[in-house]
């Protein structure tokens, strides 16, 4: 088996507006600088898997207009195996709105496109391809039976499955069997436990009861708390390092794809999940999406305390 990961996933143009706070229903706020950048969970931590080390495969699905074709490019830029990169003639490429207020904080609207297209069959098409792989890492802005499909092939394989359940859908629960790693930020491990986690105490019950309900190892980042981690039974927290904040539009994404890497690279869990810290805390003093993810040396040679 190669450590390979394979990511499949959702690519974006994020469309990205600074302003003091978030505007609330019905308000009108005047916003600051504006960028467009290259975005979606799924080729965010693709980009996170290669900048990071990993030898990383991208399925997904763009449009066959201006940001689809820039989308390729970049992947060819990051040194990530496109291969699995669809075209779809019918449906635009995705865009997010994204609103970063003062503290870092953001608020973001998806417009799907194509990655709303991408089918079962494109997937299993493209799995076929890469059955010596090692790690399967997915999100939730495909559809859910493609998810579902992809988790399927990949544990017919013997790959470790890692999913990301963001967005959350409520489907998600059915395939829990299937999933190896959740990774769930508090907001979702709350909709997915129907539990307040508010203290370190409260993840350890919300981790508990996804354990409970299947998945056999639960990850629930807490941002500046860090991470927690339910691993055969046995509970971890890993702290975050302390920086300044500045965006944290991609962190998760960031998390997630140095998992990966670590995982592929044979280390612990909980050593992945250390590393995943560090490498999000970096992404966070930086502006946007895939321009705050950090490369491998920059993690190695700026450890944080």
């Amino acid at each position: 088996m190669s450590n390979r990961i394979i990511v499949v996933g959702s690519m974006n143009m994020d469309m990205v507006v600074r302003t003091d706070h978030i505007p609330r229903p019905g308000e009108t706020v005047l916003g600051g600088n504006f960028f467009m950048n290259p975005g979606g969970k799924g080729a965010n931590q693709a980009v996170a898997v290669s900048r990071l080390g990993g030898d990383v495969v991208f399925v997904g699905k763009i449009g066959s207009d201006v940001f689809g074709k820039q989308a390729a490019q970049l992947f060819d830029d990051e040194g990530i195996d496109t291969s699995g990169l669809i075209e779809d003639d019918d449906n635009p490429s995705g865009i997010a709105l994204i609103t970063v207020d003062a503290s870092g904080e953001n608020s973001i609207v998806v417009a799907s496109g194509a990655n709303s297209n991408l089918t079962p069959a494109d997937v299993s098409s493209q799995l076929d391809n890469y059955k010596d792989s090692k790690i399967l890492l997915m999100q939730l802005e495909t559809p859910m039976e493609t998810v579902e499909l992809a988790a399927k092939k990949a544990k017919e394989n013997s790959m470790r499955v890692i999913v990301n359940p963001a967005p959350v859908n409520p489907r998600i629960s059915s395939m829990f069997g299937m999933i190896d790693i959740l990774t769930p930020n508090v907001t979702e491990a709350e909709m997915l436990t129907n539990l307040k986690i508010d203290s370190i105490a409260d993840a350890k019950i919300a981790a508990e009861e996804i354990n409970r309900q299947g998945v056999a190892n639960v990850i629930i980042t807490l941002g500046k708390m860090g991470a927690v981690l339910l691993e055969a039974g046995e509970f971890y927290h890993i702290p975050a390092p302390e920086v300044k904040v500045i965006d944290t539009t991609a962190a998760g994404d960031v998390f997630n794809g140095a998992l990966a890497v670590a995982l592929a690279e044979g280390k612990s869990l909980i050593e992945a999940v250390k590393f995943a810290c560090q490498a999000s805390a970096i992404s966070v003093t930086k502006l946007g999406a895939q321009s705050s993810i950090p490369s491998r040396n920059e993690v190695l040679l700026n450890i944080l305390d």
